[in-house]
């Protein structure tokens, strides 16, 4: 036998350890981390655990020279975040990433490289306040005595190196509209940042957001072009995600997900804390519908959070999360051609460092679709110009195109019409599937589906561990638009309420929700909520006096409101005087909670007074406002003693009507100009005497 020397020796020995590698590959290296492997990932699903928090090493350590920050609630700001970074790449060169705001510090900003760019993206929540992922940066920056790590005060400009730009998202019919990028850029400009085009508003009250982004974006990317020395390339799209099917696995695999939304929910070992990253699966304990009308539904749940270690005080929200009906789920497999190929096992992951997989993952087409994906969102304009590169043939090209570039068209034929991407997609491919469009294009530019959330309709002091919700199960039909708007949560809270009830295959409105939940884990009885905690509290003092207005489902919070205070005063407490007005069509068919309102009356006693407005019951239509004004007196008495003052409901319209209404009351009862009395309830809101949870 001839003798291996020593190069022999090496050679096998450098097989051998290629030969384990390569079969080890997956298993004990290159493992890519799990993002949803524990309940306290972020809700994009980057893990935070042993993540630096310094942006400017992240951006070196991955070559950008952009950074997109948002700060959101619903995700929309994140949406505008990722197509700014798309576009800026795409149609500029920029090497961009996106940023959640919570996931870096920012006390090095004062170092940020003049050569590159920084974006914010803020939304506007509640009463001019940052959202729950922005706080932190939003206190960081706009202290008094805000310090960076070089040293130096805002009199120094430490900023003054920084290039940014800034796009904020708000309602017009709050009061502080667009305060969050209003006081940003004050802020950043008063430390010397450099601000590149016009700070942007989109607005959502007006329904002018996507179009007041576009008009913004336009002439942002020139100031930036000049400034950076930028040449606009022709955009083509370059995916951020890649999927890999796996043959090898199928859904009957425990380790693949199936909308579970992480691995103790995977292993069917729900564990918390419950929070915005991961829910509670709670059952249901009661449901019921309040209307007798049979054209419309309202529903009242019950949902216990024993042994969840979940809290909530009166007033607080709760959110929901919901899966996308089956009906639609169904149509977007349809259009894109893909039917034999929904249950395919899929694994995705991010080809850039710096990008989030949505979702976890190994998992499906459709469980990706049902559980993470917004199907059912509006379509933006800028979406339909990117994806006619991948229309069936020239004809439908030239359509999506024309709908891309034509705001007016594209309002007349899309948005009029409340079509979301996949009904859009089948009016327009007339027959023909969109077989062109990668899937990770869509779980690049759809956003990711979004817990609801609704105002807790049950007092804390009486039910500490069973949460109530009011909904009415939104159903919107417009004349010329072929299908009828669904709300995506409420459709599935009626099935759940069917479900309940003994219907074998609750199936509302033919919507087809999987109500059972991922291997069933639902079961048809179970959801998956979290607590998120409001400002819109009682006074801590019981004695003192309150008025609130909620007409409809504005009165859920009120619900909650009035249970404690009538709790309180069958303990004895001392209560003050509790004034409820509420509105809706007609005593008979949509009063809610009817029977209840005559049990707290008989606790509180004179203390409880209710005025209700039955706008359809009469010759005039009556509304909560009129019956304010009617009442006028009684509430001015009261303001005078120092009563809060509560609106709960709708926005645009009634919420407003019943600011400006409240200055005049004022301003007639204490013979004082009306500007004055709109001074008064400015004051009012600015010391929390006058609270809102209000809706567009």
């Amino acid at each position: 036998m001839a003798q291996l020397d020593t190069l022999d020796i090496i050679v096998l020995a450098a097989l051998l350890v290629g030969t384990v590698a390569y079969f080890t590959k997956g298993t004990y290296w290159a493992v890519y981390a799990d993002p949803y492997g524990n309940s306290l990932g972020s809700a994009n699903g980057a893990a935070k655990a042993g993540k630096s928090r310094n942006i400017l090493e992240k951006m070196e350590e991955t070559d950008k020279n952009c950074v997109v920050f948002y700060g959101s609630q619903t995700g929309t700001a994140e949406d505008y975040a990722s197509r700014l970074a798309k576009e800026g790449h795409a149609r500029f060169g920029l090497n961009t990433m996106v940023a959640d705001l919570e996931e870096y510090d920012f006390d090095n900003l004062d170092s940020f490289p003049e050569d590159k760019l920084a974006v914010f993206v803020l939304a506007t929540y509640g009463e001019g306040e940052p959202t729950d992922n922005a706080v932190e940066f939003y206190e960081f920056i706009g202290s008094e005595d805000v310090s960076f790590a070089d040293g130096g005060s805002a009199d120094d400009k430490p900023l003054s190196k920084l290039h940014y730009v800034a796009f904020g998202l708000g309602n017009n019919t709050y009061e502080h509209y667009n305060s969050m990028v209003r006081n940003v850029d004050k802020y950043l400009t008063k430390l010397g940042a450099s601000r590149l085009g016009t700070a942007g508003e989109g607005d959502d009250g007006a329904g002018t957001m996507e179009e007041d982004f576009l008009a913004w974006k336009e002439p942002m990317w020139a100031a930036v072009s000049e400034k950076m020395g930028l040449e606009e390339r022709e955009a083509m799209y370059e995916p951020t995600l890649e999927i890999n099917e796996r043959p090898e696995l199928s859904v009957e695999d425990d380790t693949v997900y199936l909308g579970e939304p992480n691995k103790n929910h995977l292993e069917g070992n729900q564990k918390g804390p419950f929070n915005a990253n991961n829910p509670f699966i709670a059952p249901i304990v009661e449901s019921a519908e309040l209307f007798t009308s049979n054209d419309r539904n309202c529903l009242h749940m019950e949902i216990s959070i024993a042994g969840s270690n979940l809290s909530y005080t009166t007033g607080d929200h709760i959110a929901i999360w919901p899966n996308n009906a089956g009906k639609e789920v169904d149509r977007v497999f349809k259009v894109l051609g893909m039917e034999d190929r929904r249950h395919t096992v899929i694994a995705v992951r991010g080809l850039d460092p710096t990008a989030k997989v949505p979702f976890p993952s190994p998992t499906t087409y459709d469980a990706a679709v049902r559980y993470h994906i917004e199907i059912n969102a509006a379509v933006s304009r800028q979406l339909v110009s990117v994806i006619a590169q991948f229309a069936p043939n020239e004809e439908i090209k030239a359509e999506m195109v024309k709908l891309g570039s034509d705001k007016d068209y594209f309002r007349e034929h899309v948005t009029e019409r409340n079509l979301n991407l996949a009904q859009l997609l089948e009016i327009n491919g007339k027959g023909q599937t969109w077989d062109k469009i990668p899937f990770s294009f869509l779980f690049e530019t759809m956003v990711k589906l979004q817990p609801r959330y609704y105002s807790i309709s049950s007092s804390s002091l009486v039910q500490k561990d069973k949460i109530a919700i009011t909904a009415i199960v939104e159903s919107i039909e417009k004349p010329g638009a072929p299908y009828a708007l669904k709300g995506v949560t409420t459709n599935y809270l009626l099935a759940l309420k069917q479900k309940q009830h003994g219907a074998p295959e609750p199936d509302p409105h033919g919507l087809n929700y999987a109500i059972t939940g991922p291997r069933n884990k639902y079961d048809g009885i179970h959801v998956p909520v979290h607590v998120r905690h409001s400002n819109f509290k009682l006074p801590s003092d019981p004695s003192k006096p309150i008025i609130m207005v909620g007409p409809g489902t504005g009165v859920a919070p009120f619900r909650g409101f009035v249970q404690e205070r009538a709790a309180q005063a069958q303990a004895g407490q001392s209560v003050g005087k509790t004034v409820l007005f509420f509105g809706c069509r007609k005593r008979s068919e949509d009063f809610m909670y009817a029977d209840e309102w005559k049990q707290y009356q008989e606790a509180l006693g004179d203390n409880f007074k209710m005025h209700t407005a039955f706008s359809r019951d009469g010759p005039k239509k009556v509304y909560v406002q009129h019956k304010l004004e009617e009442f006028g007196e009684e509430v001015n008495k009261l303001l005078e003693q120092k009563a809060y003052f509560y609106v709960c409901g709708d926005a645009a319209h009634m919420a407003r009507e019943v600011n400006t209404l409240l200055g005049k009351i004022i301003s007639q009862y204490r013979n004082v100009s009306e500007t004055k009395g709109e001074e008064i309830v400015k004051a009012m809101r600015a010391s929390n005497q006058y609270q809102e949870d209000v809706w567009s």
